[in-house]
């Protein structure tokens, strides 16, 4: 029997000669979830001025202590005019500070008389006070290559007035079911057939990762038709996805397909789930090559062979450092398994108490299971040849995106 291949050999060979995608301009406004191909550098500094951090009146540090006349009040959004000596301004949230004052106190601690308004004798310089600059200076480097526009960083080139960035183009994905049994829903199901779960989760996956689906296809249990078809797919995708067909059985084609294209760099890899995956390359008329991965026609093994190696494969391809790895958490194992020749990636869910992160398994953690994906949120890590009992540490793989 040939010998399985470690993870670490198989990402290794995935990720071998691997250079990112070309970029391309693109607005802002429709930049959600693409990655930056180079650093965005800011146009001004932000806040751009000295402004109050709460409704209050805005003096002289010297001051403090005293009972000051109001000579003007600066709403957010208007001119201030420079602090008159002896004298305090009503200021308002975001309000710009006036020339001449130090510090703000916050309206609560002012006391309204007749006479003006009295103000506390200890101060601080600065107080309430957010600084000119204090979050982005002109000229640094507002945004990195490599980030994934989310919420936070469109809101933070849209406060610089950027209406245009560069990003990464969307690697494109070819998606091919294999098997005659498998259909689509929506067809009444005849015997021996099961309808296709692959193709919606996988999609899925594709677009949370950053990949383009740019076509769909069903590969028939005949090896010249999976030939033409894997010869299509390739000039038209950088990555080729199959599911199915990669294992030993006589109706298993896609495999032997890619061995006659192109080249298979590894098959049959030292996990559970998802054995029989395969990884490789196929050709392109301009020269080029399309990437290969063989997912395991079982949904579980597919839905973890996804994350482990479509994930930083995408990441990759997208040069986003975020999407080449998952965030690993160490964990207490709430559950007990024995692990034999290969490393085990268990479906769990993961707890945070005052005591640190628990992982609680799915009871049921055969491969043919889609229930225990679906509330998972982290694979534990189990290596081979192992026991896990109760306490035990172990590491586990976070699959919720960190954005």
């Amino acid at each position: 029997m040939a010998k399985l291949a470690p993870i670490e050999a198989a990402l290794a060979a995935l990720l071998e000669g691997v250079a990112p995608l070309e970029s391309e301009p693109l607005a802002t406004t429709e930049a959600a979830g693409r990655v930056l191909a180079e650093p965005v550098l800011a146009r001004q500094d932000v806040p751009g001025f000295d402004n109050s951090a709460m409704d209050g009146y805005a003096l002289r540090i010297a001051d403090a202590g005293e009972c000051l006349p109001v000579s003007q009040r600066i709403a957010a959004g208007q001119p201030a005019e420079p602090l008159a000596p002896g004298s305090c301004a009503r200021i308002f949230t975001g309000g710009e500070v006036p020339e001449g004052a130090d510090c703000v106190v916050m309206q609560e601690r002012a006391e309204v008389t007749e006479a003006g308004i009295r103000l506390p004798a200890e101060l601080t310089p600065g107080d309430n006070i957010r600084r000119r600059g204090r979050d982005v200076g002109a000229g640094s480097e507002l945004l990195p290559a490599g980030l994934r526009l989310e919420a936070a960083a469109l809101g933070h080139l849209a406060g610089q007035g950027i209406t245009e960035v560069r990003v990464r183009r969307r690697p494109r994905v070819a998606l091919i079911n294999a098997g005659d049994e498998v259909i689509e829903p929506g067809t009444p199901l005849a015997p021996g057939q099961l309808y296709n779960s692959n193709r919606p989760m996988l999609t899925r996956l594709i677009e949370r990762f950053g990949g383009e689906l740019v076509r769909l296809a069903k590969a028939p249990d005949d090896l010249e038709a999976t030939r033409r078809l894997l010869i299509e797919a390739a000039e038209q995708a950088d990555l080729v996805i199959t599911t199915g067909g990669v294992s030993v059985g006589e109706e298993d084609h896609v495999k032997p397909a890619v061995e006659s294209l192109g080249r298979l760099d590894l098959w049959r890899l030292a996990l559970r789930p998802g054995k029989p995956l395969a990884l490789g390359r196929l050709p392109r008329p301009d020269g080029g090559e399309a990437r290969f991965v063989g997912l395991p026609g079982n949904p579980v093994s597919g839905y973890v062979g996804a994350w482990l190696f479509l994930r930083p494969l995408l990441g990759a391809l997208l040069a986003c450092p975020a999407l080449e790895r998952l965030t690993s958490v160490w964990a207490r194992a709430e559950f007990a398994t024995r692990t034999q020749a290969r490393r085990h990636y268990l479906r769990v869910t993961l707890r945070f108490t005052p005591e640190g992160p628990v992982a609680e398994a799915f009871a049921d953690q055969n491969s043919g299971v889609l229930s225990s994906c679906v509330m998972a949120n982290a694979l534990a890590v189990v290596p081979a040849h192992s026991e896990v009992v109760p306490g035990d540490s172990l590491e586990c793989l976070w699959l919720l995106e960190d954005s």
